[in-house]
């Protein structure tokens, strides 16, 4: 039961490291985007890159978490 659960808090831990650099690099680039476009909006000028990062970083992360969590549940209801 032990290394079942080591095992899954592994993946949890993968999926959510995965998710916040995944996260992080669309929300970094988004925002980059944004301000090399040739119609700048007064909502790409006033938006912070590093507060985006950080939404991003940190939806990355649940959702990581809850693909974790839903394949390992899945996996527990096949067997």
């Amino acid at each position: 039961m032990v290394r079942k659960t080591q095992r899954l808090l592994l993946l949890v831990v993968c999926c959510s490291i995965t998710g916040v650099i995944l996260g992080g690099t669309a929300a970094w680039a988004e925002s980059s985007l944004c301000l090399e476009d040739s119609k700048l909006t007064s909502e790409c000028l006033t938006q912070d890159p590093i507060q985006k990062t950080i939404q991003g970083m940190s939806t990355g992360l649940l959702a990581g978490a809850g693909a974790a969590c839903g394949a390992a549940w899945q996996l527990r209801h096949e067997d």
